[in-house]
């Protein structure tokens, strides 16, 4: 019988365009990964709000994390195109941005921004200051949240953690979402009435908070057209995407009074120092729990991606995940078109090798299969899978923790 011997392990270089959290690089062990700001040629990159759209990455990239929910900072088309899966990681921030919404609503109906503007203009050196307190504070009367509607337009993680903590409040949800999940369905509170579309969310409460993602079909989804229907004082909360709200649409409705307020996470040029609009620095997701949150979940996903070619939360790839039965694995991506399969299976076929197990799975036009065989897989097997029309990507992942026999190293 052969002596076994250990496959040497296969060393990443990550490379971190952000400040990540520590613990969350700590799930990338230093005998298996390198991480820095530097590296020429990374194997993965692990980003949270840097724009990468004019970046050039060189070939070596395999995979791209992003330690929050949202991808538009990254170039996701074209990392489709080189069979690079985009990882982020959804809910793993939704508390955050839940309280902050919450924060938001009181914000708005206690008046709370312009009351802390009014104490920081007084004259410290007067001598009635309580009096013009007193006389100052009439200005700033609101009203409590309990026994109003909040309307939630996209029920995700975030939509469903606001829609129960309303409830707690006391508040009645109204929610749209024509893309729920099952997840998501079974989370949401039974007490939230389903609206049949942003109109009726719009016309119906008396705050909506969007949490929806900034696609073609989001842009604008809050317009001139639709802001007229809202309830007159009513409040709009967007901790979602910038763009899913025109701006200059509710500067003229905030103008006209039809809306009491807008909070949102994003400061422009066009809001900025308007009375009733309270813009935050992009706090959605800043707090410690969420950063660790999101950068644990990341890498943790990259990792897997790197050595066993599982996809989890990938924004551009199907999930598939396949237990490992054999030391010699083949992760490929490729065109959704007919007769892949047939076609990968003939080359390992022709070439010897025996597949052990093997997972196929498609979303939209991006393919992903792994295959485990029982013996090594050679440079030149691989290479004739790359040039398979269609194929996006190869990649050989030996497991360097099971014992193979004398030998059975070979391979790209």
């Amino acid at each position: 019988m052969a002596e076994a011997a250990a496959l040497p392990a296969r060393r990443f270089g990550i490379l971190v365009l952000n400040q990540i959290s520590a613990n969350g690089l700590k799930r990338l062990p230093a005998e298996r990964y390198s991480t820095g700001k530097d590296l020429a040629r990374p194997d993965a990159v692990l980003v949270r709000s840097a724009d990468m759209h004019g970046m050039t990455l060189p070939d070596s990239v395999q995979a791209i994390a992003r330690a929050g929910a949202g991808t538009n900072n990254i170039p996701v088309q074209a990392m489709s195109a080189r069979g690079v899966p985009v990882f982020n990681a959804p809910g793993a921030n939704a508390n955050a941005v839940k309280e902050l919404v919450l924060t938001g609503m009181l914000l708005a109906a206690r008046n709370i921004a312009p009351a802390l503007r009014f104490v920081a203009g007084l004259d410290t050196g007067m001598a009635d200051m309580d009096k013009a307190v007193e006389e100052g504070k009439k200005h700033f009367a609101g009203f409590e949240l309990a026994g109003h509607t909040l309307g939630i337009v996209g029920l995700g993680k975030v939509g469903c953690l606001v829609a129960d903590a309303a409830i707690k409040l006391g508040m009645h949800v109204l929610g749209y979402d024509p893309d729920i999940t099952v997840d998501a369905a079974w989370s949401l509170p039974a007490q939230v009435k389903k609206a049949a579309s942003v109109v009726e969310v719009l016309k119906n409460s008396d705050f909506v908070t969007l949490h929806v993602p900034l696609v073609a079909a989001t842009r604008d989804l809050v317009n001139a057209d639709n802001l007229r229907l809202m309830r007159p004082g009513a409040v709009l909360l967007n901790f979602s995407r910038e763009g899913v709200v025109s701006e200059t649409a509710v500067l003229a409705a905030l103008d006209a009074k039809q809306l009491r307020a807008y909070v949102c996470d994003f400061p422009s040029a066009t809001l900025n120092h308007h009375p009733q609009v309270v813009a935050l620095p992009h706090l959605g997701a800043s707090t410690r729990e969420a950063e660790e949150n999101c950068a644990i979940m990341v890498a943790d996903q990259l990792r897997d991606y790197l050595e066993h070619g599982n996809v989890v939360n990938a924004v551009n790839f199907p999930a598939v995940a396949m237990a490992r039965e054999s030391a010699y694995r083949v992760a490929i991506a490729n065109a959704n078109v007919p007769n892949m399969l047939g076609q990968m299976s003939t080359a390992m076929a022709q070439a010897g090798l025996n597949i052990h197990n093997m997972v196929n799975k498609s979303r939209g036009d991006m393919a992903y299969t792994l295959v485990d065989v029982d013996s090594p897989v050679s440079d030149a097997v691989l290479d004739h899978l790359r040039a398979i029309g269609g194929v996006l990507a190869v990649r050989y992942l030996p497991d360097p923790d099971r014992e193979l026999p004398a030998g059975g190293l070979a391979g790209g």
